[in-house]
């Protein structure tokens, strides 16, 4: 009974805050839902609570109102929880302005995200994004000073996108060897968002080599992926399900492997369903305690 209770609150706090997010947001409830891609009848059940949000649901409604999934879920974007907190240096600036500017700015950062992924930073032009949100190039440089700015906030933009991702979708019931396989699943460059994602952590080692990104920047955003790698081979271990000599080792290598296979699957050398069906066999393998033969 106390535990149905506490299920109840928490789903409640929930509630309350995506009525927050929205509201702050400016944006109506009817656009909000046309945006995340539910329908509005949907979203007003699950604002009732005769109905759960989704993962996909909460994600998008994360990204309309500017805010993390941790903070709908717990009410801070720092809470303890599957997937490791980010600094908040690499997460998203937030500027306080009205919310229409607010929206614009958080508009302007999706489309230029979108298209460095598809044309890259070179490839891409101040023009361009600004055409993409129908505004004009000034308007792009009243939220982002040059273009370089805009593409090491568009590196944030994918830390929090992983990370609202992972918050949302990750189970605490979730077997340790299970855990870890839905974790990779959730990182492989499958469709044109996470592929997007993909090419945007491509173009930023590649941008820290030519010393046109900040190298401490891209450590903070990477670490915060290997933080969560190395979070859940601990817990693994410390429950006797992973076994390996060093954590430290093993995280470097199963980290070192899925960077290495999503570059051969963005330049078209393997297929996601390879990459995922290595990963797994190198965790099978190497990672999942196995019981001696009799």
């Amino acid at each position: 009974m106390a535990r149905e209770r506490q299920e109840s609150e928490t789903s409640r706090e929930l509630r309350l805050r995506v009525r927050d997010g929205i509201s702050d947001s400016g944006i109506p409830q009817r656009e909000v839902a046309r945006r995340v891609g539910m329908e509005e009848t949907k979203l007003s059940k699950s604002l009732r609570g005769t109905r759960r949000f989704t993962p996909d649901e909460l994600i998008g409604i994360a990204t309309v109102a500017g805010v993390t999934v941790n903070w709908l879920m717990t009410g801070s974007d720092s809470a303890d929880g599957p997937s490791a907190a980010p600094d908040p240096a690499i997460l998203p600036g937030r500027i306080a302005d009205t919310p229409d500017r607010v929206q614009k700015r958080l508009e302007i950062l999706d489309a230029a995200w979108h298209l460095f992924g598809e044309r890259g930073l070179r490839g891409t032009s101040i023009a361009e994004i600004a055409a993409r949100c129908g505004v004009s190039s000034s308007a792009v440089h009243y939220h982002f000073a040059s273009k370089r700015e805009l593409f090491a906030e568009c590196l944030r933009y994918s830390v929090k996108r992983a990370f609202d991702r992972q918050v949302a979708s990750l189970e605490p019931g979730e077997g340790h060897a299970e855990r870890l396989k839905h974790l990779v699943e959730l990182q492989l460059p499958t469709g044109a968002e996470l592929t997007t994602e993909w090419s945007i952590w491509l173009q930023s080692w590649s941008a820290v080599v030519v010393g046109a990104l900040s190298e401490e920047d891209h450590a903070q955003a990477y670490g915060r992926w290997y933080r969560t790698v190395r979070d859940v081979l601990e817990e693994g271990r410390s429950a006797g399900a992973f076994a390996f000599p060093s954590l430290d080792d093993v995280t470097m290598i199963l980290t070192a492997l899925i960077d290495g296979l999503g570059v051969k699957v963005l330049v078209g050398l393997i297929s996601a369903d390879e990459m995922r069906d290595q990963v797994h066999r190198c965790i099978d393998r190497t990672i999942v305690a196995h019981a001696p033969p009799d």
